[in-house]
């Protein structure tokens, strides 16, 4: 296998830092991984080699690779994957982030969907990569787990997906969300802002505008803490 270099956007690779997302990837997507770097000072070498053994995974040596393509000391482990492409299941319900920006709030709402039993987010460009190794690391491998897809508005989105039943997370939302009166509806999109804007208005127009109640002593709650409470209402 090549050298890895630092990670780029443009690169039609990933790469996954940390033993513990490298394992779930190789558990989710094996026929992705092109190679799995391991430190020399790892001291759980012996579970990771047999579990690429059983996938047909290179292992590879090279502590100045890892050194090279990860931000942090404490990184040990490195897994060197194929971008894959996704199609969201129409006959699931979804999250819908709308211009993402953040990659560790990404990271942390992909594991938190799948936590939930969600396994399909949509994204409205432009927004955070989700392949960055940062938004990898941040989901501990949930990345692996769903089905994500890029759309270029939210009105693309709807056209291929328009059997579930729209709620837009908004400060000014119309309903009050709590446990009494949370919707249950067979299939539906749960859609968030950005965590900067949030939604502007023309999203309370679109299906159900939703808001959280919240203290009047905080602006807003931050992105991933109103998308899990909002997931697991609706998934409970």
């Amino acid at each position: 296998m090549e050298p890895i270099k630092p990670y780029k956007k443009s690169f039609d690779y990933s790469y996954t830092l940390g033993a513990f997302p490298t394992i779930e990837m190789i558990k989710s997507r094996p026929e992705c991984v092109r190679g799995v770097y391991i430190h020399s000072t790892f001291t759980d070498r012996e579970h990771l080699e047999q579990l690429c053994r059983e996938n047909n995974i290179p292992v590879l040596d090279s502590d100045k690779t890892i050194a090279r393509v990860s931000d942090k000391e404490n990184v040990f482990v490195v897994g060197v994957f194929e971008k894959f492409d996704c199609e969201l299941r129409k006959d699931k319900s979804h999250i819908v982030l709308v211009n993402p920006s953040n990659m560790g709030n990404l990271g942390t709402i992909l594991r938190t969907a799948v936590g939930f039993g969600i396994y399909d987010v949509a994204f409205i460009s432009p927004g955070a990569d989700v392949f960055n190794p940062k938004v990898v690391r941040s989901s501990m491998g949930a990345v692996f787990r769903l089905r994500h897809h890029y759309f270029d508005s939210f009105e693309e989105y709807r056209k291929m997906y328009d059997k579930q039943e729209v709620f837009t997370f908004m400060l000014n939302g119309e309903n009050q969300l709590t446990v009494d009166n949370c919707p249950k509806p067979e299939l539906f999109s749960l859609v968030f802002g950005n965590e900067a804007t949030g939604l502007d208005n023309s999203y309370l127009n679109v299906g159900t505008s939703i808001i959280i109640p919240q203290s009047p002593d905080v602006d807003s709650l931050n992105l991933t803490i109103a998308v899990g409470v909002g997931t697991y209402m609706f998934t409970h």
